[in-house]
């Protein structure tokens, strides 16, 4: 039996799915986003998920809050069977997951109960995970603690940024969610409880969480470097003789090169490379960024202002 669906997400990870909905058989009545957000220069970011609703002559509706009357309201009035949530970035009520017929599912980017919360990507990466996933769980009101009902994984490539990977999941998480949809349809999903004692957090990130410390081990940075793009990315600061100056690191290799420096400490430098000293191990830059400057490979960078060996990475 066809179903009635309300898609609820915001950014580019819900994209894949959202399209694939409308070559289903089932309906889509209605998308729930995000209200639109205007940048520098006053120009409106792009919203691929409104502007596929508006190609289909699907109501768009974004409301500040989703817990308020009218919202709850607009779900009531497209008399939805279920509403599949992928990366909508707000809190959903009890009163509106009562709205529809079969509740809500939601497309989650990792491995549940692994990494609840907001930046499920972000941490996998950060912590050095060798695989994610997606699992597709029945929401309820407690942070994505609900039963599973489908659960696909995913391995995490060695230079993989969480953009990258998330963009992947996005694409991964089509078919594990018509098929769940279906399921719903048909009465023949079967919903799994969460071990509640394997459960950890993924909380949004902050812009501080990018900001390098040089005690860490040299796999443990690299790792974040890769986890922080494409926001807040990994910076850190480089202080030269009285000089500081503000570095973003998008790139770097851990490397074999044993040193009695201090973390932080400049360990090799030449016209074409730049080694940093961590809490174990080196980290050899690839590419950074210079604050207001765009992107440069280090032997770009050391063709000008050159990182020597006198110099040393701080946290401030």
């Amino acid at each position: 039996m066809p179903l009635r669906l309300v898609m609820m997400g915001t950014g580019t990870f819900a994209v894949p799915t959202f399209l694939k909905l409308y070559e289903s058989d089932h309906e889509v009545v209605g998308l729930f986003t995000q209200p639109d957000r205007t940048g520098r220069g006053h120009h409106r970011h792009r919203n691929p998920l409104k502007e596929a609703a508006i190609e289909h002559d699907t109501p768009v509706f974004q409301p500040q809050s989703a817990k308020t009357p009218e919202a709850i309201a607009d779900l009531r009035s497209l008399d939805a069977d279920l509403c599949v949530v992928a990366a909508y970035g707000q809190i959903l009520s009890a009163e509106l997951l009562a709205v529809p017929r079969l509740g809500a599912i939601n497309l989650h980017g990792s491995l549940l109960p692994k990494y609840r919360g907001a930046a499920p990507v972000q941490y996998a990466v950060w912590h050095g995970e060798a695989e994610t996933g997606i699992t597709i769980f029945q929401i309820e009101p407690k942070l994505d603690a609900g039963a599973m009902l489908g659960v696909v994984s995913a391995p995490i490539g060695n230079k993989e940024t969480s953009g990258q990977l998330m963009e992947r999941l996005g694409d991964l998480a089509v078919d594990i969610t018509l098929n769940i949809v279906n399921q719903l349809s048909e009465g023949t999903a079967q919903p799994l409880l969460q071990n509640a004692d394997e459960v950890t957090l993924a909380p949004m990130l902050k812009k501080s969480d990018g900001l390098i410390d040089w005690t860490q081990t040299a796999s443990r940075i690299e790792c974040q470097i890769r986890a922080m793009q494409p926001w807040p990315k990994a910076y850190t600061f480089l202080k030269q003789g009285e000089q500081t100056k503000r570095l973003i690191v998008l790139d770097a290799d851990p490397v074999d090169l044993p040193s009695d420096c201090l973390p932080g400490d400049v360990i090799q430098a030449d016209a074409k490379t730049a080694v940093v000293q961590t809490g174990n191990g080196a980290l050899e830059l690839k590419t950074i960024q210079p604050e207001g400057k765009r992107p440069l490979k280090v032997s770009e960078y050391q063709c000008g202002q050159a990182i020597t060996t006198r110099a040393k990475f701080v946290n401030d």
